[in-house]
């Protein structure tokens, strides 16, 4: 069975081997930007101290990537909903090879920032559209699902790709991080072209800017799309901020190995597997809203508990525990709440993936540039960057269409 033979959306996972196969793939669409930072995160101080620089300021590679990616998706997403997704994906697999080619190379902070950048651009393109695609192909509880799986299957790579650059850094150097990057990109762009047709089978939105804005417009506007959509991104804005913090954390300010970075990194993965298993089962019982108000109850509970650590200087495990409930949480926020966020614009897709995507990238630079400067010490900083996001998307989530007044 292929992509374009699908007829019923509800029922398109059915079929046990195209499903893992068309999962497989769209995780790897999604999880190319992620990929491209978190591997090189164990070696955030060695490349500091090769471009001479501090490790706070090399942070500033993952924020100019955040706000590349942020932007280009509002390109990216009005882009496919008139031209289909096909194109765009492999063309943004081309960009982001490039990027990673030129991050291989640079022999300065500038230079590494400025091929973060054209990462980025590239990135976003195969990032909201498997959210497009998915949302092309699956509808309410199966687009839901989907996404869940989704978000399970790429979490190996980002989960395990700290621990894989570690080995990678300690064997061949930093800049082979980046060469292994541009590799899986191209795999993954030959996979997507040998599974996937033209996914966007319905009414071509016209390519005007004016169009464009009043589409951002409307969704803005509707709180079907806006409220949790920022619910999520706050949430996944945190995800980022501890993904830029913990090296400096565990390594700097704990004694962690960058080894055994890799492997903290690799145990976030049971984690997110675990809150993804959940969230299907969640949202088959009791639809969307209980489970996502769930997870941003825990989402909330695991900030306040690393910034409880931070204050109290409560040591690795502890760390650990507040960083553990704030995954789980986080892992059952982020599918269902795209889900429903996305799940009422299947005329605008890509442009509400694209808004959805821009949010939580942009989001996340802010969360990433946080975490390093508002305050030295960086337990700290990350315990109240995540604190405020999840407290703040707690709230804005009472305020979703038919919340109890």
């Amino acid at each position: 069975m292929t992509v374009n033979s699908v007829a019923d959306p509800a029922h398109a996972l059915t079929p046990p081997r195209a499903s893992v196969n068309q999962v497989a793939v769209l995780a790897a669409l999604a999880a190319t930007g992620t990929l491209a930072t978190n591997i090189f995160l164990p070696s955030l101080p060695r490349i500091a101290r090769a471009l001479d620089v501090s490790t706070a300021t090399v942070t500033s590679a993952i924020t100019v990537f955040l706000a590349a990616f942020a932007f280009g998706q509002l390109v990216v997403g009005p882009l496919s909903d008139r031209y289909g997704r096909f194109r765009p994906v492999l063309i943004g697999f081309i960009v982001f090879i490039a990027g990673s080619i030129w991050c291989a190379f640079a022999t300065d902070l500038p230079n590494l920032l400025a091929g973060r950048v054209v990462q980025a651009l590239g990135a976003c393109a195969t990032s909201v559209l498997s959210r497009a695609i998915a949302r092309d192909l699956f509808s309410g509880e199966a687009l839901a699902r989907a996404l869940a799986l989704i978000m399970i299957a790429m979490a190996a790579a980002p989960g395990f790709s700290p621990l894989l650059g570690s080995a990678l850094d300690y064997y061949f150097g930093w800049r082979s991080e980046f060469a292994f990057v541009a590799i899986f990109a191209s795999l993954a762009a030959l996979a997507y072209a040998g599974q996937f047709g033209e996914t966007h089978r319905g009414v071509r939105t016209p390519l005007a800017p004016r169009a464009i804005g009043t589409t951002y417009l409307r969704l803005t506007r509707d709180r079907r799309f806006l409220i949790p959509a920022a619910a999520v991104s706050l949430i996944l804005g945190g995800l980022y901020a501890m993904f830029a913090a913990t090296p400096r954390i565990l390594i700097e300010d704990m004694g962690l190995s960058p080894m055994g970075l890799g492997v903290f990194f690799a145990g976030t993965v049971l984690i997110v597997f675990a809150a993804g298993m959940i969230a299907t089962r969640l949202s088959a019982a009791f639809g969307l809203e209980r489970p996502i108000q769930a997870g941003l109850l825990l989402a909330l509970a695991g900030s306040i508990a690393i910034l409880l650590v931070a204050v109290s200087h409560g040591g690795f495990w502890p760390f650990v525990g507040g960083t553990a409930v704030f995954l789980l949480g986080m892992g059952i926020v982020n599918p269902l709440g795209a889900a429903q966020a996305l799940s009422p614009f299947g005329a605008n897709a890509g442009a509400a993936s694209a808004l959805l995507g821009f949010w939580q990238m942009l989001v996340a630079a802010i969360g990433v540039w946080m975490s390093a400067t508002i305050i030295a010490d960086a337990t700290i900083a990350l315990g109240v960057v995540l604190t405020l996001g999840a407290t703040l998307a707690l709230i804005l989530y009472q305020f979703r269409p038919g919340a109890p007044a």
